[in-house]
């Protein structure tokens, strides 16, 4: 502009630039310099451009920020993932109902999802597909996550969804037959405390057929598990013990007791984050008639005195099921793990007695519990492997349910490999020094492998639990061919 001002006071014709640069310059550099400046300009252009989309894609993304609300967009992914146990009454700290519930925890929300702590879920995505994978989208965590750095807004009331439906202390449907403790349970502050058991007659006078059941404490804080067993009638569990009144178990006797034909079925189990077993139209479990129900539960004292008085939901099948559903597990009692120790294996195995469907795994250690595997043996030695857990949490007693069941003849065996770290490393290791075997309290340890199936309901409980022993086998062992990783 400069330049074109100078000709015009010059009386330089506007077009004769070339003149003025002329006498400014040497002749010879009129032409470079012109091309100089046409790459200048095309550079200077290129970046106005890429700025601007730059300037539009931040504009956009930033529109993208306010426009996520907690009503229109953070509520349907809490309603999906988190209110089952964010709500009065269940096991987690703090209540996602709401708005005003939830936005105190925002950014402890974002720490959680981005680190993928919350929703627990361990199993390695990489080892089988399961129905109840609490895994969040990446989708739903760029929602939360933009929700919170956008200043986590409530939005327009009026988008919000409507209040998913809770049966009030309960995930599964409104109990048809509910069982409680007779009274509440007092738990004192501090101290180390004996499992808890109580014998509740059902009445039933015929058998009956449970197609969702849940076992609730009142009191989520202080209760590290409550455990339903079926007790049939002339069983010797508990034999002398009264029923309706808090008991601890009895020290075992010198003398052998009689072994039941038919031992106790679990019915369903309560620990923080498993949940109640719900099974499809067509599939229960069964309480025969004149069972009683045994519940046993482990208080842990948190800090303050209170009190606690679980109870047990039933959901009963509106007809004789197809399908007989049962819990079986596999079990080692035997391991010794030795102080320090990062590492030790400990495995176990259940062969299965009938042809089934298996449903779902739920593997089950203390505090010392480092990794889950789940493998199942065919009869002609091939082997897959069903779940992989590399870092369990002992916290969180999860269930794995199949996407797909998956149907096991006669004879095929369950495999489960469970490892240990009993070293200083572990921070939740309440004493390195120790070899830790088998017991109750959270500190001892327990190597368990427990498993749903489905079988035909023709078949009793004796034949599942209590079959004949097998055969010793009379064919040479065939070569192993892997289906799956295993290790």
């Amino acid at each position: 502009m400069r330049v074109a001002a100078w000709a015009l006071a010059q009386n330089v014709p506007r077009g004769n630039t070339a003149f003025v640069g002329a006498r400014m310059r040497h002749p010879s550099a009129v032409q470079p310099r012109r091309a100089g400046m046409d790459r200048a300009c095309s550079v200077i252009g290129e970046c106005m451009k890429r700025t601007m989309l730059f300037l539009m894609m931040a504009t956009s993304a930033a529109s993208i920020l306010q426009a996520q609300t907690f009503s229109k967009d953070v509520a349907p992914i809490l309603q999906r993932n988190c209110q089952m146990c964010h709500r009065p009454g269940e096991a987690a700290p703090f209540s996602m109902l709401t708005y005003e519930q939830t936005r105190p925890w925002a950014k402890a929300m974002l720490a959680a999802v981005v680190q993928k702590k919350m929703p627990p879920w361990y199993a390695d995505q990489k080892v089988g597909k399961f129905a109840n994978d609490r895994t969040l989208s990446q989708s739903d965590i760029d929602t939360l996550v933009g929700w919170v750095n956008g200043g986590a807004p409530l939005g327009n009331p009026q988008d919000m969804p409507a209040p998913r439906e809770f049966v009030e202390g309960w995930t599964i449907s409104k109990p048809d037959i509910v069982f409680q403790l007779p009274k509440p349970f007092p738990v004192p502050a501090t101290g180390i405390m004996e499992y808890q058991y109580v014998i509740i007659p059902t009445g039933f006078t015929k058998d009956t057929w449970v197609e969702q059941v849940q076992a609730a404490p009142t009191n989520s804080s202080i209760v590290h598990h409550i455990v339903a067993y079926v007790r049939t009638p002339g069983s010797n569990y508990f034999k002398d013990m009264p029923k309706n009144e808090f008991f601890e178990a009895p020290p075992a006797k010198q003398e052998a007791a009689p072994k039941d034909d038919v031992p106790s079925d679990w019915l369903t189990g309560f620990a923080p984050g498993q949940p109640p077993d719900v099974f499809k139209p067509g599939q229960a479990k069964l309480i025969p008639a004149g069972s009683d129900i045994v519940l046993e539960v482990h208080y842990m004292p948190e800090g303050k005195a209170t009190t606690d008085q679980s109870r047990l939901g039933l959901v009963l099948a509106k007809e004789p099921p197809v399908e007989r559903t049962m819990t079986l597990s596999a079990v080692n009692q035997s391991f010794k793990i030795p102080p320090g120790d990062p590492n030790f294996r400990v495995d176990a195995s259940y062969t299965l007695p009938e042809d089934v469907t298996l449903l779902g795994l739920h593997p089950h250690m203390h505090m010392r519990g480092k990794s889950a595997q789940y493998r199942v043996v065919f009869a002609d030695g091939e082997i897959e492997t069903l779940l992989d857990v590399p870092k369990y949490n002992w916290r969180w007693q999860l269930w794995y349910d199949l996407a797909e069941p998956l149907k096991l003849p006669k004879d095929t065996k369950i495999e489960c490999t469970e490892h240990f770290d009993n070293s200083p490393n572990n921070r939740e290791n309440p004493d390195a020094t120790k070899t830790i075997t088998w017991g109750q309290q959270s500190f001892d340890e327990m190597m368990v492998c427990m498993f749903n199936v489905a079988f035909d309901a023709k078949i009793t409980t004796k034949q599942m639990l209590a079959p004949p022993p097998p055969k010793p086998a009379q064919t040479e062992a065939k070569p192993t061919a892997e289906r799956g990783s295993q290790r």
